[in-house]
Protein backbone atom coordinates (compact mmCIF):
# COMPACT_ATOMS: atom_id res chain seq x y z
CA UNK A 1 0.00 0.00 0.00
CA UNK A 2 1.28 3.43 -0.85
CA UNK A 3 0.95 6.48 1.38
CA UNK A 4 -2.41 8.25 1.30
CA UNK A 5 -3.02 11.86 2.32
CA UNK A 6 -6.40 13.25 3.38
CA UNK A 7 -7.24 16.86 4.23
CA UNK A 8 -9.76 18.12 6.78
CA UNK A 9 -10.79 21.72 7.41
CA UNK A 10 -12.79 23.43 10.14
CA UNK A 11 -12.99 27.22 10.52
CA UNK A 12 -9.36 28.40 10.20
CA UNK A 13 -7.82 24.98 10.98
CA UNK A 14 -6.33 22.74 8.31
CA UNK A 15 -5.31 19.14 9.06
CA UNK A 16 -3.41 16.76 6.78
CA UNK A 17 -3.54 13.07 7.70
CA UNK A 18 -0.94 10.72 6.22
CA UNK A 19 -1.80 7.03 6.45
CA UNK A 20 0.58 4.06 6.02
CA UNK A 21 0.44 0.39 6.89
CA UNK A 22 1.75 -0.14 10.40
CA UNK A 23 0.95 -1.00 14.00
CA UNK A 24 -1.86 1.44 14.78
CA UNK A 25 0.24 4.39 15.98
CA UNK A 26 -1.56 7.74 15.73
CA UNK A 27 0.37 11.00 16.07
CA UNK A 28 -0.95 14.58 16.02
CA UNK A 29 1.78 17.16 15.34
CA UNK A 30 4.42 14.51 16.21
CA UNK A 31 2.79 13.86 19.61
CA UNK A 32 1.18 10.48 20.38
CA UNK A 33 -2.61 10.65 20.53
CA UNK A 34 -2.59 9.49 24.17
CA UNK A 35 -0.67 12.67 25.12
CA UNK A 36 -2.95 15.14 23.33
CA UNK A 37 -4.48 17.77 25.62
CA UNK A 38 -7.22 18.78 26.37
CA UNK A 39 -9.00 15.44 26.80
CA UNK A 40 -12.07 16.62 24.85
CA UNK A 41 -9.90 17.20 21.76
CA UNK A 42 -8.36 13.73 22.13
CA UNK A 43 -11.82 12.14 22.31
CA UNK A 44 -12.97 13.98 19.18
CA UNK A 45 -9.96 12.72 17.21
CA UNK A 46 -10.54 9.15 18.49
CA UNK A 47 -14.16 8.92 17.26
CA UNK A 48 -13.43 7.63 13.72
CA UNK A 49 -10.82 5.22 15.13
CA UNK A 50 -13.35 3.73 17.57
CA UNK A 51 -16.01 3.32 14.88
CA UNK A 52 -13.49 1.72 12.47
CA UNK A 53 -12.48 -0.77 15.18
CA UNK A 54 -9.81 -3.29 14.15
CA UNK A 55 -9.40 -1.73 10.70
CA UNK A 56 -7.70 1.33 12.21
CA UNK A 57 -5.17 -0.86 14.06
CA UNK A 58 -3.57 -1.88 10.74
CA UNK A 59 -2.45 1.65 9.90
CA UNK A 60 -0.13 4.33 11.25
CA UNK A 61 -1.63 7.80 10.97
CA UNK A 62 0.31 11.06 11.23
CA UNK A 63 -1.74 14.26 11.41
CA UNK A 64 -0.25 17.72 10.89
CA UNK A 65 -2.66 20.47 11.90
CA UNK A 66 -2.30 24.25 12.14
CA UNK A 67 -4.45 27.37 12.48
CA UNK A 68 -7.57 28.05 14.52
CA UNK A 69 -8.25 27.00 18.10
CA UNK A 70 -7.84 23.72 19.96
CA UNK A 71 -11.31 22.28 19.31
CA UNK A 72 -11.31 23.52 15.72
CA UNK A 73 -8.01 21.71 15.19
CA UNK A 74 -9.44 18.56 16.77
CA UNK A 75 -12.47 18.63 14.45
CA UNK A 76 -10.26 19.20 11.39
CA UNK A 77 -8.06 16.27 12.48
CA UNK A 78 -11.12 14.08 13.04
CA UNK A 79 -12.33 14.82 9.50
CA UNK A 80 -8.89 14.11 7.98
CA UNK A 81 -8.51 10.80 9.87
CA UNK A 82 -12.00 9.66 8.83
CA UNK A 83 -11.36 10.53 5.17
CA UNK A 84 -8.04 8.67 5.27
CA UNK A 85 -9.66 5.55 6.73
CA UNK A 86 -12.43 5.62 4.09
CA UNK A 87 -9.75 5.90 1.38
CA UNK A 88 -8.27 2.62 2.63
CA UNK A 89 -11.59 0.81 3.22
CA UNK A 90 -14.74 2.06 1.44
CA UNK A 91 -17.05 -0.07 3.65
CA UNK A 92 -16.49 2.43 6.48
CA UNK A 93 -18.14 5.27 4.57
CA UNK A 94 -21.72 4.29 5.39
CA UNK A 95 -20.85 3.59 9.04
CA UNK A 96 -19.33 7.05 9.41
CA UNK A 97 -22.28 8.76 7.72
CA UNK A 98 -24.77 6.89 9.91
CA UNK A 99 -22.88 7.92 13.07
CA UNK A 100 -22.24 11.59 12.24
CA UNK A 101 -22.35 13.32 8.88
CA UNK A 102 -19.53 15.73 9.85
CA UNK A 103 -17.07 12.81 10.01
CA UNK A 104 -16.83 12.89 6.21
CA UNK A 105 -18.45 16.15 5.13
CA UNK A 106 -16.76 19.39 6.16
CA UNK A 107 -18.64 22.13 7.98
CA UNK A 108 -17.81 25.11 5.76
CA UNK A 109 -19.03 27.89 8.07
CA UNK A 110 -16.48 30.62 8.72
CA UNK A 111 -16.30 33.45 11.24
CA UNK A 112 -17.92 36.61 9.91
CA UNK A 113 -15.49 39.46 9.36
CA UNK A 114 -15.74 42.48 11.66
CA UNK A 115 -17.18 45.56 9.94
CA UNK A 116 -15.89 49.12 10.40
CA UNK A 117 -17.62 51.35 13.01
CA UNK A 118 -18.91 48.39 15.00
CA UNK A 119 -18.08 47.41 18.56
CA UNK A 120 -16.83 43.94 19.38
CA UNK A 121 -18.61 41.72 16.89
CA UNK A 122 -19.47 41.82 13.20
CA UNK A 123 -22.94 43.36 13.48
CA UNK A 124 -22.81 45.38 16.70
CA UNK A 125 -23.59 49.03 16.00
CA UNK A 126 -22.64 52.13 17.96
CA UNK A 127 -25.35 53.45 20.28
CA UNK A 128 -27.42 56.30 18.99
CA UNK A 129 -28.98 58.96 21.19
CA UNK A 130 -32.16 60.71 20.06
CA UNK A 131 -32.22 63.27 22.91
Amino acid sequence: MKTLIAVGKRKKSVARATINEGKGIIRVNKVLLDNVEPRMAKLKIEEPLIIAGDISKKYDINVNVHGGGVISQAEASRLAVAKALVATNSKLKQEFLNYDRTLLIADVRQREARKPNTHGNARGKTQKSYR
